[in-house]
């Protein structure tokens, strides 16, 4: 079969859930936004404030529900919508679109004639993987009942959406098995991109860490950070927190006198906490799990659940700690494995693993490979239109406008 010429400069679209704050799945997608930096971005709500301008001199092409100025925290609440929102882009025109999701960009409908690839971070927890957890943390069986109905429905849409992708790709060998098990799709692994030249392992080397251990998270209930402050607790150490979400005024409730919540910080004080800690603790189980991989980059160790990303990223014995259960065993693994016995070197060595440049040359890859086995008939001339209906979010100091 004759190869595809890549698509040319203003063919090719990005799409991503939302874009009101910078996680895990942001960073990956700004790192997309590099290797493609002509291309418009869509995606169901934007706040350029809340992503630290990070957009700011990207064409960004937001929802109708951006006329409802959703918020990072409150943008939960508009779940039912969000499905109608990503299927309203008009994305005719467009010879490549490359979506970013963990949720439901995956399900933005393209023409015959363009090319879908997917980046699957997670299919949407709530739905999945996590569904049964999510209705069982609502005490009121009207909302429970509510919130089954309409997960249901998710799933069924979510199903169909997916088979409309042309190809996936995943962050890890969990997010690649959900989308076997819940899709039917088969995917290919690129890992995702860690910043790793953010990080000073020379502090580790020189002084082997501060005294307190780390958590560094959204506050969500899935996250599990209450079983790190009840071990915490438990070992009278100091834990600090880091990160914010809706599960904070809980986990203060719960926390002795030797934990430290911070709040969300900033990139150069993720490094800091990093570089000064004994260990980074991961309670979740994490589809990949970038601070995990920072921690490592910092030459810190990690004390993570034993599930999921964690058996790709860190190497037990000697860049971690792998573990099962609750607090207890937390504990227990904490208060057992000899923190100043792992080499910084060896946790720095793991870290490169999963350099971003690595991503830069794996995810063209992989896309070439697609685009290479798809079907070569396009039209000789593709030219990429305005999206509609929706908000053009533009450039800073210009206004929005409908088109």
């Amino acid at each position: 079969m004759e190869a595809r010429i890549p698509p040319r400069p203003g063919t090719v679209a990005l799409v991503h859930d939302f874009l009101l704050d910078l996680r895990g799945a942001e960073r990956v997608f700004l790192e997309m936004c590099e290797l493609w930096p002509e291309a418009p971005i869509f995606t169901a709500v934007y706040d350029e404030d809340g992503t630290e301008g990070r957009f700011a001199d990207r064409e960004v092409h937001a929802s109708f529900l951006q006329r409802l100025r959703p918020s990072a925290r409150t943008f939960r609440t508009l779940l039912p919508l969000y499905p109608a929102a990503i299927e309203s882009f008009d994305l005719s025109g467009f010879e490549l679109v490359i979506s970013s999701s963990s949720a439901w960009a995956h399900a933005v409908i393209c023409d015959e004639h363009t090319t879908h690839i997917s980046y699957c971070h997670n299919p949407f927890r709530y739905a999945w993987n996590d569904r049964d957890r999510t209705l069982t943390a609502r005490r009121d069986p009207v909302s429970r009942a509510a919130l089954r109905s309409l997960f249901h429905r998710w799933r069924q849409w979510d199903w169909i959406a997916a088979q409309r992708v042309d190809a996936y790709l995943a962050n890890s060998n969990t997010t690649q098995r959900r989308i076997q098990a819940y899709f039917g799709r088969e995917s290919r692994i690129v890992y995702p991109p860690v910043e790793i030249e953010r990080f000073d392992p020379t502090t580790a080397v020189e002084g082997g860490g501060g005294d307190h251990y780390l958590v560094l998270s959204e506050l969500m209930p899935h996250k599990r950070i209450d079983v790190a402050v009840r071990a915490f607790n438990e070992l009278r150490r100091p834990l600090i927190v880091a990160g914010d979400g809706p599960d904070m005024r809980r986990l203060r409730s719960i926390a002795g006198p030797t934990i430290r919540f911070v709040g969300r910080v900033s990139d150069r004080e993720v490094a800091h906490l990093l570089e000064t800690s004994r260990a980074l603790v991961v309670t979740a189980i994490e589809e990949f799990g970038i601070a995990a991989v920072e921690a490592q980059a910092a030459g810190r160790p990690v004390f993570s659940v034993g599930m999921g990303g964690a058996l790709e990223t860190v190497i037990d014995g000697v860049t971690g700690c792998l573990w099962q259960g609750g607090p207890a065993d937390l504990a227990e693994a904490i208060a057992t494995f000899d923190v100043d016995s792992v080499d910084p070197a060896e946790c720095t060595k793991s870290a490169a693993r999963f350099d971003r440049m690595e991503f830069r040359r794996r995810l063209p890859r992989e896309i070439k490979r697609v685009l290479d086995q798809a079907p070569a008939s396009r039209p000789e001339q593709v030219h990429a239109h305005q999206p509609r209906p929706g908000l053009r979010l533009a450039r800073r100091g210009r206004t929005r406008r409908s088109v």
